[in-house]
């Protein structure tokens, strides 16, 4: 049985959470005494990530990996989507960062802090060499950039764990495979950060926490193996897109739906509400429409809309075809934005 999480987006945070359980775990062994020595080899170069997003007047918070001295850094997607603006802040200074790339389904962003030079980069480790009941710590900002980071102490419970995703911002839905467990009480704001071992290694990226706990003590964290974080980092890093990576910012329709309440024998996407000045509203979509196809890709979920829209790049010009509030079929086209 897989577990179910939802992503929401905060006035503090950007959390993940899970529920139910794959498989049995391990018996979590007792989490060790000190992680000091990993915790300061780790520190430094981790990333306090603050966003915005203009629109909705929305402002989060999350972690990052620095994984290059000249600021590359790593961190999920879900933590980026839909911001305006990112800031990220290490050693206590800040730099604006862009979205270099990203592979929603993975969850993973690759981000540039602009002119970052000679900053500490992380040891990464090796995430196929880990052991059940090893001890890990998850460093985070859920506090946010002004506290402390937190550190999360536990040890590994499970491997190859699975989750399905919905992203309460844009209504799509994903699952995750291949996750590592950790017995550590994770919260909204960890999100991205490392799972670092005991030697200062970073072996995960922090994705999940489960919802049993509330992000309190106790539950477990979810993260996904370095390893994978990595080969997708260096997909994105090349510049080489396909049907799961996009390079650079995603596009932006200007449209908000959503398919929960929604007739299945209804084909498209019902639009809830459309961006004043977007892409959409110049088309001539309005609120009530129900979105057929983009450029001849049907749509039957927000899901579908996402992963269409992420196989497009600013300045495409798509055609559209919808149904409005009066039965009519109607087609438009929309020259995409960045955002």
């Amino acid at each position: 049985m897989g577990r179910s999480f939802s992503r929401w987006r905060l006035a503090v945070g950007i959390a993940i959470v899970a529920a139910a359980s794959l498989t049995a775990p391990v018996p979590a062994l007792a989490a060790p005494d000190d992680l000091t020595g990993a915790i300061a080899a780790a520190e430094p170069a981790v990333v306090r990530l603050d966003t915005r997003i203009d629109y909705q007047h929305a402002i989060g918070t999350g972690t990052g990996i620095v994984i290059d001295p000249n600021g590359t850094v790593v961190t999920n997607y879900h933590v980026v989507a839909g911001a305006d603006t990112i800031t990220g802040v290490v050693l206590g200074r800040p730099y604006t960062a862009d979205l270099v790339g990203y592979n929603r389904s993975r969850d993973v962003a690759v981000l540039q802090l602009r002119g970052a030079s000679g900053l500490p980069a992380a040891s990464i480790g090796d995430s196929s060499s880990l052991a059940a009941g090893e001890p890990v710590v998850a460093l985070g900002n859920a506090y946010g950039s002004g506290s402390p980071l937190t550190q999360e102490a536990g040890s590994v419970t499970a491997f190859g764990q699975k989750i399905s995703a919905k992203d309460e911002l844009t209504g799509s839905s994903s699952e995750m495979t291949g996750l590592i467990e950790f017995a550590a009480p994770v919260r909204a704001g960890d999100s991205g950060g490392p799972l670092v071992n005991a030697r200062g290694q970073v072996v995960g990226l922090t994705t999940a926490a489960t919802v049993t706990f509330r992000m309190g003590p106790g539950g477990a964290g979810f993260a996904i193996p370095i390893n994978d974080v990595m080969a997708v980092a260096g997909q994105i890093r090349s510049g080489a897109a396909s049907d799961t990576v996009h390079i650079g910012p995603p596009t932006l329709l200007g449209v908000g739906v959503a398919t929960g309440d929604q007739d299945p024998s209804i084909p498209g996407v019902i639009i809830r509400d459309v961006l004043p000045g977007g892409p959409a509203a110049l088309a001539g979509l309005n609120n009530g429409d129900v979105l057929i196809s983009i450029d001849g890709s049907g749509l039957d979920s927000a899901t579908t809309l996402t992963n269409v829209l992420d196989r497009h790049y600013p300045g495409d010009v798509v055609d559209l075809v919808w149904i409005d509030r009066e039965g009519r079929q109607m087609t438009g086209k929309a020259p995409l934005n960045a955002g």
